[in-house]
């Protein structure tokens, strides 16, 4: 196993900066997924991490060697592509082996590891099979089984479930999951998808327009989202995000008499619970932050116009209008509502986000 450290890493093509100033720690025998929009820098913050890509300024480090300027061949990382990239003229078992046999290892050694290999990710039966004839899932295995059998450090993986159907995808995560368990090496996992991210990582690396948000547990993340862009990114549903302004307890008519915080935008008039922001929040503009679970409808204070409901099954997804104000609540598949209503509802005080409005940056205490 093996740290990996960026220190201030910039990427520039011509005048397009790909990634700014990157610092990012991973620690030895980590899962830790790099997550963000197409074109945030995920891609070839990786590339440069494999030697795929130079970058412009900064220093990359695996284990204690600085790797700036070292080829591919001789970082001791392997890469699993979203292409898969087999070879399609070799049975599964002479595409596994073949990173060997490009090292040199003698057969009787390579027969040995392929098999173990084989043996971990369930290919045995398939060995002599070509990969036209595996599913999805298969290949992808065996592109893992490629970069395992050479026992790098630190393995790289680039989108590599994007081509799979919703159902193996899940069944690739929970492997991918089990694998990582089992052999305890540092894993990079780049991906768009936050359910990916959320499910597997160790810590998820957050990046947008080529600078990193935030670096953080799925908990911290989706818990204490450390701006605006961080909130409106994870969750599914997304949070809602609404201009509003933050009142000051002793100004006139701001306080609720118990010395709290409001937050008010619209009709939305809110409480806020105490504790919840950072003692240096002042009165100013902000971005309310409200997710779905945090919305308790059929009762409470507030009142707004239901819009579309999506019904899932298991859970109704509602999309509300609060005197213009525009929320999504997440309620029981089974609850009796339809759109063109008017509903009541409540606020989960104390899970409320508060982002300044100016820097987008949270302003709830540290520890909510």
């Amino acid at each position: 196993m093996a740290k990996v450290v960026f220190e201030k890493v910039r990427k520039t093509f011509g005048s397009t900066i790909a990634v700014d100033d990157l610092d990012l720690t991973i620690d030895e025998g980590e899962f830790v997924s790099v997550l963000g929009p197409s074109g945030c820098g995920k891609t070839t913050t990786l590339r440069m991490l494999a030697g795929l890509e130079e970058p412009t300024g900064g220093t990359i480090r695996i284990g204690d060697c600085v790797v700036n300027g070292v080829p591919p061949a001789k970082r001791d990382i392997a890469m699993v592509f979203q292409s898969y990239a087999l070879y399609p003229h070799m049975t599964v078992g002479k595409n596994i082996a073949y990173p060997l046999k490009k090292r040199g290892v003698r057969e009787p050694e390579r027969s040995e590891r392929v098999q173990a290999t084989a043996r971990l990710l369930e290919l045995e039966t398939l060995l002599d099979r070509k990969p036209r004839q595996l599913s999805g899932g298969q290949q992808q295995r065996v592109a893992l089984g490629r970069a395992m059998v050479r026992e790098p450090e630190v393995f790289l993986l680039d989108e590599p479930l994007s081509n799979l159907d919703a159902r193996l995808r899940a069944h690739m995560r929970a492997e991918l999951i089990e694998l990582h368990r089992r052999i305890g090496r540092t894993m990079i996992y780049v991906t768009h998808d936050q359910l990916e991210a959320m499910t597997m990582s160790t810590r998820i690396a957050v990046m947008n327009a080529g600078v990193l948000q935030q670096f953080a547990t799925p908990a911290d993340i989706f818990h204490r989202p450390a701006n605006v862009f961080v909130a409106g990114f994870i969750g599914s549903p997304a949070m809602s995000l609404v201009d509003a302004e933050l009142t000051d307890p002793g100004s006139d008519g701001g306080g609720d008499g118990e010395g709290r915080f409001r937050v008010r935008c619209g009709a939305l008039d809110v409480a806020l619970a105490p504790g919840l922001l950072r003692e240096s929040a002042a009165p100013a503009p902000v971005s309310l932050g409200i997710r779905p679970e945090d919305i308790l409808l059929g009762s409470g204070d507030h009142s707004a116009a239901v819009g579309v409901v999506e019904r899932t099954g298991h859970e109704s997804i509602v999309r509300l209008d609060a005197d213009g104000t525009p929320l999504i609540a997440r309620a029981p598949g089974d609850t009796p509502i339809e759109a063109g209503e008017t509903v009541r509802f409540s606020l989960r005080a104390e899970r409320l986000h508060l982002f300044d409005g100016v820097t987008g940056q949270r302003l709830n205490a540290e520890n909510r």
